[in-house]
């Protein structure tokens, strides 16, 4: 059962929202069985996820949110129930998705690996190459268009998939741990990175994390997954006023709350 739960603070009123430009997400009843014998991954996700919304997914070691991140993506199909993006069904090229390594082709510069996804959508040489400068500048690369992945930090080499995945074109942008690789200061600049993007952009982000504090101070709600299969057991919207840090008392409050919630469903699965 979908539960949804608010969690107060002193200054529990709602942030600014980017200008909406992304799509909604729906997922109906969603089921996924892998193998012969049909072990259940995920089981009747229903959850919907409105246009220009951030929302961040946590839960146990694997509870099925890498595979309800590739079921959105195209990339896996449900055993049963359905999933539209913008009231259509999801397939590929519906929405961009951004792995935890950055996936870089080495071989090309991060002006070329940007424009290998403007390429594929037919875009002519002169627009693409623009294109591709354009979305540098957006993650705050404009200067690296000719140097190679081996060149950049990781903290950069994430950007430039970012941009790639930007690229793409697609109303949707789906995050599988993208910061997980790095370390805590380049985190904390890529989270602010992301929020000044997503703000610019007004894209719809689905956002996997294992870190509750990542996604209290990235989401616009929290949607906590059961131990598999998997389930959304919690529904946490999120109201801070202003800017969020990890740091902060709001944000440590409601992770608190949050991680609580996840150790009882951990507890819950043990016994």
């Amino acid at each position: 059962m979908n539960v949804s739960v608010e969690v107060d603070t002193s200054a529990a009123t709602a942030r600014a929202r980017p200008r909406v430009a992304g799509a909604p997400v729906s997922l109906a009843n969603v089921t996924k069985r892998f193998g012969r014998a049909e072990e259940t991954a995920l089981q009747d996700v229903t959850v919907r996820i409105e246009p220009g919304e951030f929302t961040c997914l946590v839960g146990p070691s694997g509870c099925g949110k890498s595979t309800l991140l590739s079921i959105v993506a195209g990339l896996e199909k449900p055993t049963s129930g359905a999933v539209t993006i913008g009231g259509r069904a999801a397939d590929v090229g519906r929405s961009a998705l951004m792995f935890q390594e950055s996936a870089l082709l080495p071989w090309l510069t991060a002006g070329q690996n940007v424009e290998l996804a403007l390429r594929l959508r037919g875009q002519g040489r002169a627009e693409r190459r623009e294109r591709a400068h354009e979305l540098l500048a957006l993650v705050r690369l404009g200067k690296v268009f000719d140097r190679r992945p081996h060149e950049l930090s990781g903290g950069m080499r994430q950007r430039v998939a970012m941009a790639r995945a930007l690229a793409q074109q697609a109303d949707v942008l789906l995050m599988d741990e993208p910061f997980a690789a790095v370390d805590a200061i380049t985190q904390d600049a890529l989270q602010a990175e992301l929020l000044r993007i997503w703000r610019e952009t007004g894209l719809t982000v689905l956002f996997v994390t294992h870190n509750v504090r990542e996604a209290v101070r990235l989401g616009d709600r929290v949607l906590l997954m059961s131990c598999a299969p998997g389930r959304i057991a919690h529904d946490y919207p999120v109201r801070i006023t202003g800017d969020r840090y990890l740091e902060s008392a709001e944000v440590a409050t409601i992770a608190g709350h949050i991680t609580h919630r996840l150790f009882e469903e951990i507890r819950s699965h043990a016994r």
